[in-house]
Parts: C-alpha cells; structure tokens; sequence
C-alpha cells in the first residue's frame, strides 16, 4: 500500500465534491473537506471555510496542515451558479460566480504550491465543466469561470512542472446530484438527447477520472483537460 497523503477537496459536503472525497478516504488517504455550512463525509477532516474570503483560505490550509501535513492533493471543487441572460445579468451575479469558482480557485492553488514547491510534488485538479468548453445560454458568468480554470491549469502546470506538480483539469458533463434532481423529467430527456450515451454520469465516474490523475499512473500527465460528459463536449 502507498503512503496516505495529504489530500484537500472543496466543497466536498455534497454531489460531486462528496464522491471525489469518499474516493480518496477509501484509498487511504488523508482527506480534508472545506464547506461553507459543513457537513463532511465520514472519515474526513471538515473545516469551514469560505473561499472568497482570502484569510479563511490560509486558515484552513493552517488547520489542514497541522492536521495531515502539506496538501500533496488539491481538488478545487466547490462553485456556484447563478444563472441569468446576460441583459438581466447584474455586476454582482457575474461578480460572485468568478470569485468563487474561478478567483477561489486561484487562491487555492496559490496556497498549495507552497507546501508542493516545498515537497517538490503534487497534483492540482480543477473541476470544470462541459458548459466552459461548449458555452450555455443563461451561464456566461458560469462558462466563463469553468472555461477560465483551463488556462489558469494550464499556465501553472507550464510554471510548477520541473518540481514535478502537476496541473489538470476534469470537465464532467451532465451528472446525477442534488441540483440535477430539481428538472423535470421533459427536461432531463432533452439533456439526455444530446449526451451520446443516453445517460446522466454518476459522480463516483468524476472521482475516477480525479483519483486517477493524483495517481502515480498519471505522473506524466499535465495541463490536461479530461472530459467525463458521455460523449457531450467532443471536439473541444
């Protein structure tokens, strides 16, 4: 068995965030999970933390670290939506959703790469979307958030990679959780219209591809960009 390593994932309370921790806990690995309004899986490490707020950000790796050691394993995860067409878009529905998933993001990594400089190793895994490679009507804040996490991803694994860190990108498509489950059954049947599978993914297929890219398999594998979506997103 591997030595467990210090692993972080954001927003890890629910849906996607929730698989990809339990992923890595039944690995063996040592799993911090950052929510808003807490709720970690069993086994994890919860802490609360906002990640908009710069401070909170360096509080919780300071609690994490002195809990499991340097994060070797970053999976920036947690985001939001705020859907709207772009004439009734406000500064603010654009504001928070770049803040969040996008500028979050970057705070995250920044943190991080300290510890991995240090360590020289680690893994950066970012949580896409297929809407930031394919667009949506009523998400440009959204699209342009997840689509910004590619080049964000991508600059890093140019700029950390002779340390060996490695920066990458998972883009799921359409998959069964909490916010999925609100459509209705006309609307989940035109999604699954358009998916090449027919289906919705499961969130334990996102925290393959995740578990897969922080493993040593993956050690020659960056500024990737791998799409879990049925088939959705193909081409881009």
């Amino acid at each position: 068995m591997p030595a467990p390593r210090s692993v972080l994932v954001t927003g890890g309370n629910r849906g996607i965030g929730r698989a990809i921790a339990e992923a890595f806990i039944a690995q063996g690995d040592k799993v911090a999970v950052t929510t808003r309004n807490g709720g970690a899986p069993d086994g994890a490490l919860g802490v609360r933390c906002d990640i908009t707020d710069p401070e909170q950000v360096d509080a919780a790796f300071a609690q994490i670290e002195e809990a499991h050691g340097p994060v070797e394993v970053l999976v920036a995860n947690a985001g939001i939506t705020n859907d709207t067409l772009i004439l009734r878009m406000g500064e603010d529905d654009w504001s928070s959703v770049i803040d969040t998933n996008l500028t979050g993001s970057y705070r995250l990594a920044k943190r991080a790469a300290k510890g991995m400089l240090r360590l020289k190793r680690g893994r950066l895994i970012f949580i896409s979307s297929v809407v930031g490679l394919l667009g949506s009507a009523g998400q440009a804040n959204y699209a342009a958030s997840k689509s910004g996490l590619v080049g964000l991803a991508r600059s890093l694994a140019r700029e950390l990679g002779s340390r060996s860190i490695t920066a990458n990108v998972v883009a799921p498509g359409f998959i069964s959780t909490d916010m999925t489950d609100v459509l209705s059954d006309e609307q989940k049947g035109a999604i699954k219209q358009q998916v090449p599978l027919g289906r919705y993914g499961d969130a334990a297929e996102i925290a393959n591809a995740v578990t897969w890219l922080a493993s040593p398999n993956a050690g020659y594998v960056t500024g990737a960009v791998i799409p879990v979506d049925g088939g959705l997103g193909m081409g881009h």
